[in-house]
């Protein structure tokens, strides 16, 4: 009878074991998955402050690919002074210990001019609008809007402008909150142009037509000023979310520019800085196909979050907070806590059997073949249990990645509490609300599944041969 046979009879004649057996690479790979699949979850986000409104997707930076490129980086730079795509590091002495400065500049930051118009060209797309990041500027011949009870030490102590292509596609104005009550809005081409608040045109005494001078924040004896032309004055149903605290930044001291008109400001012409890209969709009943073939262009989709006109923003899980890495740890444990329990397992499996071990050590039989016959029953009890696995894995990695996500919301609250009252901020942070999250188990995470069960079964069972073979058989059958 050949090692096969044995080892089904084996399998079907201890029922008891073959279950514990089964349960167990069953959990096991039940567990690995939901965990590997949880790491590359697609969480669909809502977020009340960053929706793109109408027929229109919208992209911005994704903050925890950000983080990733610059760790990248400075890993190239092998912890010396130095720079690379954008991103700067120096050394410093303070008090004779060493400390490092970071930096990084526009063409790290900035959303890449080649990616948007890649997806500018996605059939069904009408048109597009790119966005400046809100850049501080100095007000040289007028005054801004300041509370008077606020110590503005630590403020700039300018306005902030935000440069769009197209004006009509500026989030503010697609939503309705803000809109024009005098003059008109930018047009597409145009260069040193405004719009300013209604409160800003009031306290200043300033009109469609006249001029307004800005310099630089940063460098206010050397900056050279910049001239702008008033075209249109606008009100807001609510106050436009700051960009950071501080009355440089408040609602009424934002300044809508053409394109170009920041850059030159703030010190930094030809080196633009554009914080979000806003694209039309020509037929609203096709917007779910637009948008799937939106995703489906050939950009890196992981320096991105793409929000759709509900707010709705899809991104990995990787890029929420550090689930990829909740999600590694898990599969740490989850991989050191099952090689225990199946070594467990196995020791028993071996001690249960010691009459039929010992019996056929007496007859010649290899220990090499002894363990290949043990290994094979197991080999075909988790055959069984994998495949079951596989089934029930769609199911029970959803609940994972849920769970997770849940965690992560719970610990942010908590930590939001325990920082309140610490920090001061003039504004009302982005509410953003978890809608959904999705997993998906791949081919690949299949195979690293079954790979790992291999491995931890291999290695259990040599590990629980060793300490029952390593003794000869009339020490084990004189022990019977």
């Amino acid at each position: 009878m050949n090692g096969f046979n044995l080892a089904w009879r084996s399998v079907i004649r201890k029922p008891v074991k073959s279950i514990l057996l089964f349960v167990t690479v069953f959990t096991i790979s039940l567990l690995l998955l939901s965990a590997v699949s949880s790491g590359k979850a697609t969480i669909q986000m809502q977020d009340d402050t960053r929706q793109a409104i109408g027929a229109g997707l919208m992209i911005e930076e994704n903050e925890a690919d950000r983080h990733r490129r610059m760790d990248e980086l400075s890993g190239q730079l092998d912890h010396k002074e130095g720079s690379l795509g954008g991103y700067h590091q120096e050394k410093i002495m303070i008090n004779g210990v060493e400390n490092w400065i970071t930096r990084t500049d526009n063409s790290f930051e900035t959303l890449l001019v080649e990616d948007i118009e890649k997806i500018a060209s996605t059939e069904g797309i009408a048109d597009y609008n790119i966005t400046t990041v809100t850049t501080a500027a100095r007000p040289v011949d007028f005054i801004r809007i300041e509370d008077e009870d606020v110590d503005q030490y630590s403020d700039l102590g300018g306005v902030s402008l935000i440069g769009n292509k197209d004006m009509s596609m500026d989030s503010n104005f697609l939503s309705g909150n803000a809109f024009i009550t005098d003059g008109r809005m930018i047009k597409e081409g145009e260069e040193d142009v405004c719009i300013i608040s209604a409160e800003l045109a009031d306290i200043n005494q300033l009109e469609i037509g006249d001029r307004l001078r800005f310099g630089n924040c940063h460098d206010k004896e050397n900056s050279t000023a910049y001239v702008a032309e008033i075209v249109g004055i606008y009100q807001v149903n609510q106050p436009i979310v700051p960009y950071m605290f501080g009355d440089t930044y408040r609602s009424e001291n934002i300044i809508f520019t053409d394109l170009d008109f920041p850059e030159k400001v703030d010190g930094k012409a030809g080196d633009p800085l554009y914080a979000q890209a806003y694209f039309k969709i020509a037929d609203v009943n096709e917007y779910e196909t637009v948008k799937e073939r939106v995703i489906g262009v050939d950009i890196a989709w992981e320096r991105y979050d793409l929000i759709d006109n509900n707010g709705n923003m899809n991104t990995l899980s990787a890029n929420f907070n550090e689930m990829e890495k909740y999600s590694s740890i898990l599969v740490g444990v989850i991989f050191v806590a099952s090689l225990i329990i199946l070594f467990l397992i196995f020791q028993f499996w071996m001690k249960s059997r010691d009459r039929e071990i010992g019996i056929m050590l007496s007859m010649g039989t290899p220990k090499i073949q002894i363990i290949a016959q043990i290994m094979t029953e197991a080999f075909m009890v988790a055959a069984v249990a994998l495949s079951i696995s596989f089934l029930a894995a769609p199911m029970m990695s959803d609940l994972t990645a849920d769970y997770l996500v849940k965690q992560q919301i719970q610990s942010a609250e908590e930590q939001d509490l325990l920082d309140e009252g610490k920090v001061a901020l003039s504004y009302e942070k982005s509410e953003q609300n978890v809608v959904g999250v999705q997993t998906e188990i791949t081919s690949g995470m299949l195979v690293q599944d079954v790979s790992s069960i291999v491995l931890l079964i291999t290695v259990s069972v040599c590990a629980a041969g060793i300490v029952i073979l390593k003794r000869n058989p009339r020490d084990i059958l004189q022990e019977l």
